[in-house]
């Protein structure tokens, strides 16, 4: 069934229960006498205002399950043991989780419109720029190895994975720590 045919049994079978809502209601009440024409306007109004508070009580239910859905995905990208980054063609960080932002050695929030070229480390800058580069012609999903950190002593082995996706065309890369298997 296609959209339009859906909505128009959505709106159908929503008229028939703000009708069963009035009858109910419409039997406790008694109606002074009108005619006829105002009658109806009355009637159509009245199941007018009925479904318009039965698609108001769904609308929050769907809200109350976005917003449901929100928090649990918010809670999962923030809170993964791996950095999540989204860059653009340049490498500007257009967004990163926590874990991300850890590894870099910055607040957040401070990262976020900065080059993440400037955290790799110099040896490392062809393998990334290979990398983004690649990710962004080939639209599959690459990996490589690089190096994070200007300081020789406190260099950060990673293992990065990106794909360019979305009309936006930005790279969302996944960054996973691998020093502590560098050392062994």
């Amino acid at each position: 069934m296609n959209s339009v045919n859906q909505y128009n049994t959505n709106l159908s079978s929503l008229r028939r229960k703000a009708e069963e809502l009035l009858k109910e209601k419409e039997v406790k009440e008694e109606l002074p006498v009108i005619d006829i024409g105002e009658r109806k306007l009355l009637h159509e109004l009245q199941v007018h205002k009925i479904e318009l508070e039965m698609q108001n009580e769904q609308l929050r239910e769907a809200v109350e399950v976005a917003e449901t859905a929100l928090r649990k995905f918010t809670m999962l990208y923030d809170s993964a043991p791996m950095g999540y980054l989204t860059l653009d063609r340049d490498g500007t960080i257009c967004e990163l989780n926590f874990t991300a932002s850890d590894m870099l050695g910055e607040r957040r929030f401070s990262l976020v419109n900065n080059n993440f070229k400037l955290f790799i480390n110099y040896n490392s800058m062809p393998v990334f720029n290979n990398f983004l580069n690649t990710a962004f012609k080939s639209l599959t999903k690459e990996a490589c190895e690089v190096n994070i950190g200007q300081d020789n002593n406190n260099l950060l082995s990673v293992y990065m994975e990106g794909i360019v996706t979305g009309e936006d065309r930005k790279c969302l890369i996944s960054v996973v720590d691998i020093s502590k298997f560098k050392k062994q």
